[in-house]
């Protein structure tokens, strides 16, 4: 690995730290709403759904917003249920070796906005095969990874 590659390896992910802690930081303040239960109801012609909902309560459903709208060629959906459970899929640009710096950082900014209880990411490949599950476990403050 050329020293570019690494020092923009490590610069990705510092800036998405960053952003991550940063951003979920200034919007902890956010009032927690009545959880929505609903399904997704658009479904497409071909008898997909149009897009999934973001989150079944209202602040997951502003989490899941936020980690697309921040993480832009990183994420490329995203969703939260039951806030403590957090699903992203991922895009083409991501490497291998990013998944695990990726996780990390978001399981610190789910943290951030979901704190006091165990918290899990799945980080799902852009063919929506799951490749990494991060535990967040609360008594330890260890992440696990799978």
């Amino acid at each position: 690995m050329s020293l570019f590659q690494h020092c923009r390896k490590i610069l990705t992910t510092l800036v998405l730290i960053l952003v991550v802690t940063t951003t979920a930081a200034c919007s902890s303040g956010v009032q927690a709403k009545q959880p929505t239960n609903s399904l997704p109801t658009t479904i497409s012609p071909n008898g997909n759904y149009a897009q999934l909902e973001r989150g079944n309560s209202a602040v997951g459903q502003d989490f899941g917003n936020w980690v697309v709208q921040t993480a832009q060629g990183v994420v490329q959906d995203a969703y939260v249920r039951d806030n403590n459970k957090l699903g992203v899929v991922i895009t083409r640009q991501v490497r291998p070796n990013e998944v695990k710096p990726l996780a990390k950082s978001l399981v610190q900014g789910f943290h951030k906005n979901f704190p006091n209880q165990d918290l899990k990411v799945l980080v799902y490949a852009p063919d929506k095969k799951l490749i990494l599950t991060a535990q967040y476990d609360e008594q330890s403050k260890q992440i696990e990874y799978k």
